[in-house]
């Protein structure tokens, strides 16, 4: 049977290419979302890759992972470093989750360093821009036991 991750995507990634891509880079979230497609393949993994802007529906979104996905990999955007409750929902889930940024966040403003949901996930990637996503995949694919 073919594992199943979700990839949450939170709040302003949708403006991915044209959202200081100089920061960010110039890939959209459809370029990452197709990049991802790809990799799932190759790994014999199916994906669900979604993206909000509302704390509350990532929030739903996590927990209705829990039985329909064997992980999930989640950038959380701004709400990295401010939501105690997507922390609280992460460790309710029971499932293993990595921790995803494009930028490094340890390299920018104070308060950008600071991860609220660091200390429930399993690892965390960061600064690699869109080629983090498969680093990320690979990573959770082998947590999982299943390294293609």
């Amino acid at each position: 049977m073919t594992q199943s991750i979700l990839i949450l995507n939170g709040p302003n990634l949708n403006l991915l290419g044209t959202r200081q891509p100089e920061v960010y880079g110039p890939t959209t979230l459809r370029d990452i979302e197709l990049i991802c497609a790809a990799k799932a393949k190759a790994l014999g993994l199916d994906i669900v890759f979604m993206q909000t802007n509302h704390e509350g529906e990532m929030i739903d979104l996590l927990h209705g992972a829990r039985g329909t996905h064997a992980g999930v990999i989640l950038n959380a955007g701004a709400y990295t470093h401010t939501s105690i409750a997507l922390m609280d929902a992460i460790s309710s889930i029971m499932l293993p989750v990595i921790e995803l940024h494009l930028s490094n966040i340890h390299a920018r403003e104070a308060f950008r360093q600071t991860s609220y949901i660091s200390k429930v996930c399993i690892g965390q990637i960061c600064g690699f821009g869109a080629a983090g996503y498969p680093l990320a995949m690979q990573a959770l694919a082998e947590y999982l036991g299943n390294p293609a």
